[in-house]
């Protein structure tokens, strides 16, 4: 250990400014879209790969870091991270086209993907007294940085350009670094067993999800045919290839053997596709319909964004004392009313009806994000946290793609107020999907 080690708040405060970089990221780009549309003269599905790309990477690289984090070491591993996060952040400002750009995107999801299962370990090895609120910090960082990434946002863009998003992870790198030089523990280093990695199961993984996004996106122009029986192919052979793993890239065995935790990720995963449809979707209607600034779409977004953090304190001291489906239900109600409320907007209504959709819509966050996780272990043992955790984080990924495959195919050409209605209609029927898992949901006190 370092001379630091007798101040584990120093070691929560140099991981979680590493960790805040993944969510921060992959929000961000929300307000920048208009933008790099005009910039690199695109039509929303064009820039919607620049979402999709950063979440496929991200699903792709998360389950594996914790393995990684184990053969070379923890320290070693989010170091990494952070240098890569860097060169990517330093790169993406002078693409020469849109290509080199979604290069930089998923090179600097994976880097951002090292720092969260590398810094969990050093937590749970470093911290045993208080262990539980320095995990909680560390959701702070993620949970503050992800709601506050479209103002920031907002606020680079009118100041400067779109370079911003990517040079403002600089000052966060660098004093991550350099205080985990100093900060964090050398140890955890084990074999480098390379063996372990499903790389087969994570390629076809990978090139099924791309396929079936290519495939989507094409239903507005010309349909792209092959890319669906590749996707089906794809993701057929996974499924058999990976029942017959030892250490799978995503253990579907498990999966079909607890039939409540299937239905857990598949809610999980259908709750965030309408949230992203609306956290990535409204960015583009208020700058391009409703003609607001970017610095004035952040501040807006905060109404969904910052409420959902605000309530998810009050859903956490919820479950503790009934369990998780009372705000489980809550979070699924709430849905349904925001994504109606949502389909009586019109070009000229007042920003603060605007508001109150957005903050009941952000409530609904709050409120499905913490109670989907502990309504998880409620149904997994406690050995199987870890797995249980990857494929959680696996299934919201998956939903934030998909949500972007449904704004790509919507949003064409000219974006106005009917486009809007269209994906609050479709994401109506898919709360109406929530709403009866959530009732069916078994309720189990804590």
């Amino acid at each position: 250990m370092t001379r630091f080690s007798s101040k584990p708040w120093l070691l929560v405060v140099t991981i979680g400014l590493g960790t805040l970089l993944n969510p921060l990221n992959s929000s961000m780009i929300s307000v920048a879209v208009t933008r790099l549309q005009h910039e690199f003269d695109l039509t929303f599905a064009d820039a919607s790969w620049l979402i999709s790309i950063f979440y496929i990477a991200s699903a792709a690289a998360q389950p594996v870091m914790g393995k990684l984090s184990d053969m070379f070491g923890p320290k070693r591993l989010f170091l990494t991270g952070l240098v890569l996060v860097a060169a990517t952040s330093l790169l993406a400002p002078f693409s020469p086209r849109f290509q080199w750009l979604l290069v930089y995107r998923a090179l600097q999801a994976i880097g951002s993907s090292t720092l969260f299962p590398s810094g969990m370990t050093m937590i749970r090895t470093s911290i045993t007294k208080g262990q539980g609120k320095a995990l909680g910090t560390i959701a702070v960082f993620a949970s503050t940085s992800a709601a506050s990434g479209p103002s920031i946002a907002g606020f680079l863009i009118d100041w400067w350009d779109w370079p911003a998003i990517f040079l403002i992870n600089l000052p966060f790198i660098i004093l991550s670094f350099v205080l985990a030089i100093f900060v964090l523990p050398k140890k955890g280093q084990g074999k480098a067993e390379l063996s372990r990695i499903d790389f087969i199961g994570m390629g076809l993984f990978t090139t099924g999800t791309v396929c079936l996004i290519l495939f989507f996106l094409s239903l507005t122009n010309e349909i792209k045919w092959w890319a669906l029986p590749a996707a089906l192919a794809a993701l057929t052979v996974f499924y058999s290839y990976e029942k017959r793993q030892k250490e799978p890239f995503i253990d579907l065995v498990s999966l079909k053997s607890n039939v409540p935790v299937t239905w857990i990720y598949i809610q999980f995963m259908t709750i965030n596709l309408i949230y992203y449809c609306y956290f990535f979707g409204l960015p583009t209607f208020l700058q391009q319909v409703r003609h607001y600034s970017g610095k004035e779409t952040g501040l807006i977004m905060l109404a969904m964004a910052g409420v959902g953090v605000m309530i998810s304190p009050v859903a956490g001291r919820w479950i503790d004392q009934n369990g998780s489906k009372p705000p489980l239900l809550s979070g699924a109600v709430t849905l349904f009313i925001g994504t109606a409320l949502l389909l009586t907007l019109h070009e000229t209504s007042p920003l603060w009806g605007l508001l109150i959709i957005m903050a009941v819509l952000g409530v609904s966050n709050g409120f499905n994000k913490i109670s989907m996780q502990t309504a998880l272990y409620d149904h997994v043992k406690p050995e199987e946290t870890g797995s249980a955790s990857g494929l959680f984080q696996t299934s919201r990924y998956y939903g934030s793609i998909l949500s972007t495959c449904l704004l790509g195919i919507v949003f064409t050409g000219h974006m106005d107020i009917q486009h809007l209605h269209s994906i609050a209609g479709i994401c109506l029927i898919f709360c109406l999907f929530v709403l009866v898992l959530a009732v069916r949901h078994p309720r189990l006190r804590k």
